[in-house]
């Protein structure tokens, strides 16, 4: 794609990355055939192409967003499936990026969508907050059906209802049991300590039991993801500076014992994480632990894949459940991580049904589906309906937005991790207590 920025624009690290993304776009449009939003709209202007070209204009001539560019970049999942398919490599995550926080600074917003942005990246980072707000919108959750397309969204979350605070997630060290094999930091997280805390609870079980020490790093919050693709540049730095600082106390040379890896139970967090090194490579100070940060985040199935470990390791048989392989974006796009998930259950024992249409977003994407709910809801639809047709007895994935996203009374969602940990020897996960006999 040709570009006309000025030598003056060009001087702006920003701009000039986004300048050279620009060139890699040769507009052969394969990134339409697999965007969620063209998919479900056959809007251009609703395809990484189309969006490329607001993008373009938008920066080549220093203007304001407007409402149209906005409207159409606030539809982008961030689901990163076009950068799969792109043959040209076009960086479509960090162009994406640069525009919403270009959006953030020279658009205002609407009071209702700015007061909402507001609430929601303020709230879902804490959660303490979070819970007691879950909590207060669980009591409204029955007038749901009749409250705007935004409020709906948060009512049916409130439904769903908060988890108590676990012990995981309090500053600690957890010893390996047997002879340790191996040393990592764990990301417990903000919404999953809230919504689900099953999933870190088993993965601290599986850790340990394989002869792995977990570190929960006393300053470790949130990743910054949400206010990330808010274009909340700042604030987002802020929470990533804070997870640098509270991990790089635990390496060697920085006075602790050493990290193998920091391991991340949530596919769109360990996508921000493994990015600390790009976001913050112009900060001075920050940079270098930054980017070493990003080089140990692994995410849990990674990880496991990566040890030399027997599975199963049961003291009970494992029925050999029909599992749906749910490859969230985040997973699949975002971090490349495919085979890795797949190979850990069919290792445990289960049998892994693959979802057609399975590159497609399940409309789920942080607060997506609160911010965007008229297409979240149809791409949901359209992912239950595939899952479906598999007719398995359980979800499996890899990212907690997709787990409450897809479950529903006839389709119980769970985290991967929780059926590893089940395999080697931990409790049956709660949503498969009706399928499984007590031993």
């Amino acid at each position: 794609m040709q570009t006309n920025f000025t030598d003056r624009q060009l001087t702006d690290p920003a701009i000039a990355q986004s300048e050279k993304i620009l060139r890699n776009c040769v507009h052969c449009g394969f990134c339409t055939a697999t965007c969620p939003t063209f998919v479900t709209l056959g809007d251009e202007l609703d395809s990484p192409r189309g969006r490329i070209y607001l993008i373009k204009d938008m920066l080549e001539n220093d203007k304001p967003a407007t409402e149209k560019v906005v409207r159409h970049l606030d539809r982008c999942l961030s689901c990163l499936s076009c950068m799969t398919t792109c043959p040209s490599g076009v960086d479509y995550m960090h162009l994406i990026d640069h525009a919403r926080s270009h959006i953030e600074q020279t658009y205002d917003r609407p009071f209702g969508d700015r007061w909402l942005r507001a609430i929601l990246a303020w709230v879902v980072p804490r959660p303490a907050i979070f819970r007691l707000a879950l909590i207060g919108a669980s009591v409204a959750a029955p007038l749901a059906r009749w409250m705007p397309g935004r409020l709906k969204g948060m009512m049916a979350m409130g439904a769903r209802g908060a988890q108590p605070p676990s012990w995981v997630d309090q500053p600690q060290v957890i010893p390996a049991r047997g002879v340790r094999k191996g040393r990592v930091a764990i990301l417990t997280g903000c919404a999953q300590q809230v919504l689900d805390t099953a999933i870190n609870e088993a993965t601290v079980r599986l850790l340990t039991r394989i002869g792995i020490e977990v570190v929960v790093a006393k300053g470790a919050g949130c990743c910054g993801s949400l206010v990330h693709h808010m274009g909340r540049e700042d604030q987002s730095h802020q929470q990533a500076i804070a997870n640098v600082v509270a991990w790089s106390g635990h390496l060697k040379d920085q006075g602790g014992e050493g990290l193998d890896a920091i391991v991340i139970t949530a596919s769109g967090c360990g996508t921000t994480i493994k990015d600390y090194g790009h976001m913050l490579r112009h900060d001075a100070q920050w940079a270098k632990p930054a980017a070493r940060i990003s080089a140990l985040a692994k995410d849990i199935t990674e990880y496991l894949a990566e040890l030399d470990f027997d599975l199963p390791v049961t003291a009970q048989d494992v029925p050999p459940l029909r599992v749906a392989y749910h490859s969230a974006c985040s997973m699949q796009h975002g971090q490349k991580i495919t085979r890795q998930p797949r190979d850990l259950l069919k290792r445990a024992g289960f049998e892994v049904l693959e979802i057609a249409e399975g590159h497609l977003c399940c409309g789920s994407a942080g607060v997506y589906n609160i911010l965007q709910p008229d297409i979240a809801t149809r791409l949901r639809d359209r992912k239950q309906a595939n899952i479906r047709q598999t007719q398995p007895d359980i979800v499996a994935t890899g990212n907690i937005g997709c787990m409450v996203q897809l479950d529903c009374d006839d389709l119980k969602v769970v985290h991967s991790v929780q059926l590893l940990d089940w395999a080697t020897g931990g409790p049956v996960p709660d949503k498969l207590r009706h399928l499984v006999p007590p031993f």
